[in-house]
């Protein structure tokens, strides 16, 4: 490495000083959950009914949609799509971005895609360099890595999405932590396989791709649990794609199904945790998602810098530190860069010592005013 460029890594690394630690509550592990590019819209109000249509909507079997996920008021419709959200991490932890009430949640990059949206839900900054969904590496530190560096969390911090650009904004090769991303089987380095992790595996190699870097949440799914359940991480990244695949394709009732198998893995994933000691009434869900998107008959498809809403987005949490606050009306808006510090703060460590430029935690949703 040349001098210039060893020069300029290095004024990327914050300053190597031992940060202070803050006060720690119940939670022992934490787990960040996004599905990706899922719309503020469907969360708080559920199905647009102008988009359950074949055009704009793409949707085939109209009648059956209706029947699945429309109902008279925007609160039943939400419940009918999120039942999990709604019905237990709403009521007992709390849930920001309901525009039509008064709540907002945004990111602060101002790209509105996933790279710089994960960049920054990761490290709590935008950076301007990151402009492309194939940007090399992360040049950024991010609350995963430093988690990791850690002596109480080493070899517990890991990371398992279907976008195969994790491995790269994580920066899975510097930080040394596991990230199972994409359709690369996830177990295929494990020494001494367990005969569910040569399912999943043989699930992954074998399924027919429809995205070549995104694979299907369902074998994602499958492999999340058996990450939990073999190695048991303190701190987790889960990564959902359909949501925004399908919504790039034109497919609302894809979209609207996806989000609603994502609900039920989720609730999964929570059911499965508490029935495991070491996770047990000590763990907290943070749910959100990298970026929103447009609204009308074409521009729910999209999001990016030129996409009026895609700054909007939605982030929930759920865990034993977390008062039941449940739908927050007006209040001070809350932003995608506080995620990572509200990681941090929730299992007694301070992210903004170690990164000044990050946003604060989320201090009313881990019980802290």
């Amino acid at each position: 490495m040349s001098l210039k460029r060893l020069a300029i890594v290095l004024a990327l690394v914050p300053l190597p000083f031992a940060p202070r630690a803050e006060a720690q509550g119940r939670t022992r592990n934490v787990v960040l959950i996004a599905t990706d590019g899922l719309r503020w819209q469907e969360v708080f109000t559920g199905a647009e009914r102008a988009l359950v249509s074949r055009r704009p909507g793409g949707v085939g079997d109209t009648t059956k949609l209706l029947h699945d996920f429309w109902r008279d008021t925007p609160d039943a419709r939400r419940e009918a799509l999120l039942p999990f959200l709604w019905g237990t991490v709403a009521r007992r932890g709390v849930i920001y971005g309901n525009r039509t009430r008064g709540s907002e949640a945004r990111v602060t990059n101002t790209m509105k895609f996933s790279y710089p949206g994960y960049n920054e839900l990761f490290t709590g900054a935008f950076d301007p360099r990151i402009d492309s969904n194939d940007y090399p590496p992360n040049p950024n530190e991010t609350v995963f890595e430093w988690l990791a560096s850690r002596a109480r969390f080493k070899g517990r911090v890991a990371g398992v999405a279907t976008w195969d650009a994790f491995r790269r904004i994580l920066n899975r090769d510097r930080a040394g932590i596991p990230v199972l991303d994409g359709w690369d089987p996830p177990f295929a380095a494990t020494k001494a396989p367990t005969p569910r992790m040569r399912f999943v595996d043989e699930l992954y190699r074998t399924s027919v791709k429809l995205w070549d870097n995104n694979a299907f949440d369902a074998p994602m799914q499958l492999a999340a649990k058996e990450l939990i359940r073999s190695y048991k991480p303190r701190v987790l990244f889960v990564g959902y794609g359909e949501t925004d695949e399908w919504a790039h394709s034109g497919r609302y009732d894809m979209v609207l199904r996806s989000a609603h198998q994502v609900d039920a893995f989720i609730a999964e994933l929570w059911s499965t945790m508490q029935a495991i000691p070491q996770y047990r009434d000590s763990t907290t869900f943070i749910i959100t998602t990298d970026h929103g998107r447009g609204s009308g008959p074409d521009r729910w498809r999209d999001h990016g810098s030129d996409v009026d809403g895609a700054e909007d987005i939605w982030i929930a949490v759920l865990g034993p530190d977390t008062p039941s606050l449940g739908e927050r009306g007006a209040a001070p808006p809350v932003t995608q860069s506080q995620v990572a510090a509200t990681i941090a703060a929730l299992l007694g460590e301070d992210w903004n010592a170690r990164n000044f430029r990050a946003g604060p935690p989320l201090g009313e949703a881990i019980g802290r005013r």
